[in-house]
């Protein structure tokens, strides 16, 4: 068998950039907080917040499946 080249490909158009400034990277109004947005470093009470931080991530993660697979499992016993 002979695969034949129709000049179908995969295209994109290009990506927008933000700001309206033809691409040259001067979102400064908008982005100002962005160099030093994540010094954990700097961060005021950070032994309690990034602790904190992580147990929600995970309690998140952890605990919106559980509750899909009982809610899941409540309803089609109904059912």
């Amino acid at each position: 068998m002979r695969c034949l080249n129709r000049g179908r490909g995969i295209h994109s158009t290009g990506a927008k950039r933000m700001g309206g400034d033809h691409g040259h990277g001067h979102d400064e109004p908008y982005y100002l907080h962005a160099k030093h947005m994540y010094n954990l470093d700097r961060m005021k009470n950070q032994k309690l917040q990034v602790p904190l931080a992580v147990i929600t991530a995970v309690g998140i993660g952890v605990g919106v499946p559980i509750f899909a697979v009982v809610y899941q499992q409540k309803k089609t016993a109904s059912a």
